[in-house]
C-alpha cells in the first residue's frame, strides 16, 4: 500500500508549484506530479505580473534571473499610432517564467513536498491518482494542470470567443543601433514597452521591450473571432523589422477567458489556476491570480476543513470580483474597432489611471476615467460607444456583487 499524502497536486507549472510549496511549508505533506519533466514545467517565456500579486501571496518578488524589467513606461497606441496613453510608474514586473517556476518548485521540495515529473495522470479515484508512474493516494486532489490538462471536475468547453492565443518570444538584435532608432521614431526610449492594441480586432496587441539580451515580443488576440492568432502577428511583425534577428527562447498558449469556474471544489477534489478560469480576461494574464488562488487553497487545507465547501466562497470573495469585473471589460473591448479606441483616448476617457490600473490587474474606476480633462464632444459623436460604456459602468457592481455572493 503506497504513502497516502494529504494533498496531491497535479500541474507543477506556476499555480501547482506555489500551492505545493505554501501547503508543504503549513506542514501538509505533499505530492507534487507533473505530465512533463519538472524543467519543461509552466510558462517558458516572460510575463507581466504586479509586484503586489507577489506580496500578498506570501511570495518574495523576483529578482535577479527571473526579474527582466520593472516600472518601466509604457506606451498603449491605437493600432500602429499616433494616438496613445503613457504610463510612467507603474507596478508591474517583468518575469522570465522559466526561473520562476523553478523557484516554486525548489520551495515545495524544501519544504518536504514530492515532485514526481514525467507521470501522466490516467484516471482520479476518490483520494486514489492512477499515472503512468504508480498509483498515489491523498485526502485532497487539486487539478492545477492547465486548460487542456486533467479535468479532475469535468473538462472546460471555452466558446471560441473565450480563448485569447498569445505567444512571447526574446530575440536577438541583429542590429541594435535600428532597433534604438525604431524606438526614437516611436517617441520612446529602449528600455520603454510599446504596446500596440487594436490592430487586430479590439482585443489584440503587439507589445515590444528591448533589454540586455534582445528584444522581447509578446502577441494575443482571440483567432475565434477570426483574427490571427499571436504567434502570427508576431512573425508579421518582425517579417517587417530586419534589426529583429532569430528566437532565443519563447512560447505560445491558448489562454481561456471567460468567468472562474463556480464551484471550484466539489468533495475533495479542486481546481486551481488555468484549469479554474482565474485569469484576468482584461489582457489575458493567468499567473498573478493563480499565485493569489494558491494561497488562498493552502490557507483553507492548512486549516484541515471536513471538505473543500469554503474554498469558492472564499476564493470569490477575496479575487472573484476582480476577475468578474475583469471579463467585463474584456468584453467591452473586444467589441471595439480602432477608431472607438482612439475616440476614447482623444476624448480622455481611456487615460493613464486606467490603463494603469488594467497593467496592474486591478479595476479601473469611473471616477478615474472621468479624471482630468475629457472632451465630451468626441464622445457625443458615438453614440453606439457611449450606450456600451454605459452597459459596462452597470454591469462591474454587478459582477462585485455577483462574487460576494458565490457559494452562499
Amino acid at each position: 500500500m503506497s504513502a497516502r499524502y494529504d494533498l496531491a497536486v497535479l500541474g507543477a507549472g506556476t499555480a501547482g508549484a506555489a500551492l505545493a510549496a505554501f501547503a508543504a511549508q503549513a506542514g501538509l505533506s505533499v505530492l507534487l506530479l507533473e505530465r512533463r519533466r519538472a524543467s519543461d514545467a509552466g510558462a517558458r517565456w516572460v510575463n507581466g505580473v504586479a509586484a503586489w500579486q507577489f506580496r500578498a501571496a506570501g511570495l518574495a518578488p523576483p529578482t535577479g534571473r527571473e526579474l527582466r524589467g520593472a516600472g518601466h513606461t509604457f506606451h498603449l497606441i491605437a493600432g500602429w499610432g499616433p494616438e496613445r496613453v503613457t504610463v510612467k510608474g507603474h507596478d508591474v514586473l517583468d518575469v522570465d517564467m522559466r526561473f520562476l517556476v523553478e523557484r516554486l518548485q525548489r520551495l515545495a521540495t524544501q519544504a518536504g513536498a514530492t515532485l514526481i515529473d514525467s507521470a501522466h495522470v490516467e484516471g482520479v479515484d476518490g483520494d486514489a491518482i492512477a499515472t503512468s508512474r504508480g498509483t498515489f493516494r491523498a485526502r485532497y486532489v487539486v487539478d492545477a494542470s492547465g486548460l487542456a490538462g486533467v479535468g479532475l471536475l469535468g473538462r472546460m468547453r471555452p466558446a471560441p470567443g473565450d480563448l485569447c492565443v498569445a505567444a512571447q518570444e526574446v530575440r536577438e538584435l541583429t542590429d541594435p543601433d535600428a532597433a534604438h532608432r525604431y524606438f526614437e521614431s516611436q517617441q520612446a526610449a529602449p528600455g520603454d514597452t510599446l504596446c500596440f492594441s487594436s490592430m487586430a480586432g479590439g482585443y489584440s496587441i503587439v507589445n515590444l521591450r528591448l533589454d540586455d539580451e534582445g528584444v522581447s515580443l509578446l502577441a494575443g488576440s482571440i483567432p475565434g473571432a477570426g483574427r490571427p492568432g499571436g504567434r502570427q502577428l508576431i512573425d508579421d511583425f518582425v517579417a517587417k523589422q530586419p534589426w529583429i534577428g532569430p528566437r532565443l527562447f519563447g512560447g505560445a498558449r491558448a489562454i481561456p477567458l471567460g468567468r472562474p469556474r463556480r464551484p471550484l471544489s466539489r468533495g475533495r477534489h479542486a481546481v486551481l489556476g488555468d484549469a479554474a478560469n482565474q485569469v484576468f480576461a482584461a489582457h489575458g494574464s493567468g499567473i498573478g491570480p493563480g499565485l493569489l488562488a494558491a494561497r488562498v487553497l493552502a490557507d483553507l487545507l492548512a486549516g484541515e476543513p471536513e471538505t473543500l465547501r469554503a474554498y469558492t466562497p472564499t476564493w470569490y470573495r477575496s479575487w472573484g470580483g476582480m476577475l468578474l469585473a475583469a471579463d467585463v471589460f474584456r468584453r467591452f473591448s473586444e467589441g471595439l474597432e480602432l477608431d472607438d479606441v482612439r475616440a476614447l483616448m482623444r476624448s480622455g476617457v481611456m487615460n493613464s489611471d486606467g490603463v494603469r490600473a488594467t497593467l496592474e490587474q486591478r479595476l479601473p474606476s469611473v471616477r478615474g476615467a472621468m479624471r482630468g480633462s475629457v472632451d465630451y464632444g468626441v464622445l457625443r459623436r458615438r453614440p453606439r460607444l457611449i450606450l456600451r460604456a454605459a452597459q459596462l459602468a452597470a454591469q462591474v457592481p454587478w459582477s462585485l456583487l455577483r462574487a460576494r455572493t458565490a457559494g452562499e
